[in-house]
């Protein structure tokens, strides 16, 4: 088997989010974020594609709401940071909850419960030697922000914003040194409730108020990176985007230009402004062809373009096949992001189709573009775990969906890709975002929580928590 030099120094870890396993529901003065009024199962899921959502909680109509308990992260922390650093972890990513620390958005002051909180957190991986990777905006935005001021549509937000990043980066330059601005901050093309704050109105045109949203989240992002740079002079602050290369169904130039378009579009569109610093051209047509005229105040374009980020750090599950006409060819809306099926592709429990080249050619893609560092911060196999009577579970699958794209990335670097680091999606268990399932499990660390709320929280570890601690202790040439 061939073996990858990966670079010395190179960041092992896991990925997680504060929503989808904090748990800790209104404790320590805790706001109410977008995460918590989201039930699980399919209600989710037609929740996050129709129109008119109130931002409610109704137990009467939903039921269980899983965000609320988590995996109870919040009371467990030194219990899963120990496992973590018993896989080896050199870094762990998550994010902190922007409730926690200003519990409505618009307060004056910060929650110092939340505040102590994270500190504990921080303070607990460093004493493993850990190092965190924060997510400052991870699906989770102030309700109280969503419901009276519309969400990232409303330029008065990015004041908000600016007060909750200059309170953590004041309260923790010691204790981190590398960040992100907004997790997947292209997916509020597809999802604008959990990225951009808010919920398509059916009398309301999509384009005008979700590249509006997007102006303001530029903004936000260029004030961030300025003021991290400002306070913690050594730390690195980057963007991060859900990454899916665009296949062209066939050679037919129709639909390579339409893969392109849509690649353009999604892939790039957002990463153009946060690392170049400018709108891209392609971007500029489809504003004047939708009649979008975004409302630019003086200073915006300058801010953006000082406010570049330093790294890009992507999510990487899929690749996406597109043709131009898709009447009579079998979909793939279980990729999430739509196209077409593949043929030469296998698909996961859920219908995300598996293609570890697709990570290696993203990677090349992304280089070949921006020529700054590139950071995976997401990929992982979402599937049902099955414990063995004897308390064992065997996910083979995940181990060798996991080398396959590890290999991937070893080729990427020997392509000449700067690639700084590796963190697993969903490290432990937890809830899934697209459908607030629990059965829908990632970990190396299997959590005994189902898609009913039982369940004790114990904590097991899986064939391929075994698998991946020896993936770091070699630096990934034994896999």
């Amino acid at each position: 088997m061939k073996t990858y030099q990966f670079p010395e120094g190179f960041m092992w870890g896991g990925a997680t989010a504060a929503n989808q396993m904090e748990g800790g529901f209104y404790e320590g003065n805790k706001g109410l974020n977008i995460a918590d009024v989201l039930p699980g199962g399919k209600e989710r899921l037609d929740i996050l594609q129709t129109p008119g959502f109130n931002f409610e909680i109704d137990r009467e109509k939903y039921g269980y709401y899983p965000n609320h308990e988590g995996i109870d992260f919040y009371h467990r922390y030194k219990e899963d940071i120990a496992l973590f650093a018993e896989m080896g972890f050199k870094v762990f990513r998550m994010s902190i909850a922007w409730t926690r620390i200003f519990p409505n958005g618009n307060e004056l002051e910060a929650n110092e419960e939340g505040l102590a909180f994270y500190d504990r957190v921080f303070d607990e991986l460093h004493k493993h030697g850990i190092e965190p990777v924060v997510t400052i905006s991870h699906y989770e935005m102030p309700v109280t922000l969503v419901k009276e001021y519309g969400g990232w549509r409303n330029r008065e937000v990015v004041t908000f914003f600016e007060r909750y990043v200059k309170a953590i980066f004041n309260r923790y330059k010691n204790k981190v040194k590398y960040w992100m601005t907004f997790n997947e901050i292209n997916s509020g093309l597809i999802m604008p409730i959990m990225g951009l704050g808010f919920a398509i109105q059916k009398e309301e045109d999509k384009y005008q108020p979700t590249f509006q949203a997007y102006h303001h989240q530029f903004v936000a992002s260029s004030i961030a990176v300025k003021a991290c740079h400002e306070i913690i002079p050594d730390a690195k602050i980057g963007c991060m985007i859900l990454y899916a290369p665009a296949y062209s169904y066939d050679s037919n130039p129709e639909n390579v230009m339409y893969a392109l378009q849509e690649e353009r579009f999604f892939n790039y569109f957002c990463a153009d402004v946060q690392v170049r610093g400018e709108y891209p051209a392609f971007i500029k047509r489809y504003f004047k062809e939708h009649n979008i005229e975004l409302d630019i105040r003086d200073g915006d374009l300058e801010l953006i373009k000082e406010g570049t980020v330093d790294y890009i750090g992507f999510s990487y599950y899929m690749s996406r096949t597109e043709m131009k006409d898709k009447s009579g060819f079998g979909s793939s809306e279980g990729n999430l992001i739509g196209g077409v099926k593949n043929p030469f592709l296998k698909a996961s429990d859920w219908g995300w189709e598996i293609d570890p080249t697709g990570l290696r050619i993203s990677l090349n893609q992304l280089y070949d573009r921006y020529q700054v560092p590139l950071f995976v911060v997401e990929n992982g196999l979402g599937a049902r775990d099955h414990v063995e009577e004897d308390g064992s579970i065997n996910d083979d699958y995940r181990i060798d969906y996991l080398r396959d794209h590890i290999k991937a990335m070893g080729e990427a670097i020997e392509d000449g890709v700067e690639l700084m680091g590796y963190t697993s999606w969903g490290c432990i268990d937890m809830v899934s975002m697209s459908t607030g399932e629990f059965s829908k499990r990632y970990g190396f660390i299997y959590v005994d929580k189902h898609d009913d709320g039982s369940g004790t929280l114990e904590r097991k570890r899986k064939k391929s928590f075994f698998w991946y601690k020896e993936v770091i202790e070699t630096n990934g040439e034994k896999l």
